[in-house]
């Protein structure tokens, strides 16, 4: 399909906006925190960004982190949390999509990176109350974190998930995580309760990409609604996955 030179223009505007706002994030990945002298070595991570497709527009699931945290107090961000021993045990939910554990598999086993799609569904589930999923009477039996997941008759679908961004938080933070950002459709959600069973993420709630850079939301979480707003405005193109990470004290973006 051919395109009008203005068309061409107007699309160069909208990436070069685009690459100017990415610049910017960047920048505020380096001042985005308090220093502390330590040489934490990063902790896997994973979080989960829902994306709800309403009549008016898309919009995602947010919710603001506790005024007490350690880490980000008070702001806006998604759903999600450290990697529990719990997840690397867990035999459940299906297989990740064919792409998704490719790109996670280029420098981890498939085992870890089951491990942190499951740990994406069992934070959002602990922090929102939403269930991702499918129903079903054959549940597995365990003792740990998922059996509060597990009694809702509802087992994870790693399917469900696309792999979209990795962040690794910068040196001399209080706290250190390796983050892998996915998301998934509301059309996933097996069920949800009327309250989270945890209190870390305030007031969830389903934010337009508007409302939801209005809010104090961290550099990574800006730069990963930029990253959620390009993929639901060209489903089904193929798009590498950005890794945000310092590399001799300087912000750097790569591609997966």
């Amino acid at each position: 399909m051919w395109q009008s030179k203005v068309g061409y223009k107007r699309a160069d505007e909208r990436s070069n906006g685009r690459v100017e706002a990415m610049k910017k994030s960047l920048e505020d990945l380096e001042k985005d925190a308090v220093f502390v002298r330590n040489r934490l070595r990063p902790k896997d991570a994973a979080t989960l960004v829902l994306v709800r497709r309403d009549a008016e527009g898309p919009r995602v699931l947010m919710g603001r982190r506790h005024g007490n945290m350690a880490f980000m107090a008070n702001k806006y961000v998604f759903p999600g949390g450290r990697v529990d021993l719990c997840d690397t045990r867990l035999i459940a939910g299906g297989e990740l999509k064919p792409p998704v554990l490719k790109r996670l598999t280029r420098d981890i086993s498939a085992a870890r990176a089951r491990a942190l799609a499951l740990a994406a569904i069992r934070e959002t589930f602990e922090e929102t109350g939403i269930l991702i999923g499918d129903r079903t009477r054959n549940l597995p039996h365990t003792k740990s974190a998922w059996s509060r997941f597990f009694t809702h008759g509802v087992v994870p679908r790693l399917d469900a998930l696309d792999y979209i961004a990795r962040a690794i938080t910068p040196p001399n933070r209080s706290r250190r995580f390796d983050a892998r950002f996915f998301t998934a459709d509301a059309e996933a959600i097996a069920h949800q309760l009327d309250s989270p069973t945890s209190d870390e993420l305030l007031t969830p709630c389903w934010l337009t990409f508007a409302e939801a850079r209005a809010l104090d939301v961290p550099a990574i979480t800006r730069l990963v609604l930029d990253e959620v707003e390009a993929r639901v405005n060209e489903p089904g193109v193929s798009r590498p996955v950005p890794f945000f990470r310092f590399v001799h004290g300087k912000s750097r973006m790569d591609y997966l």
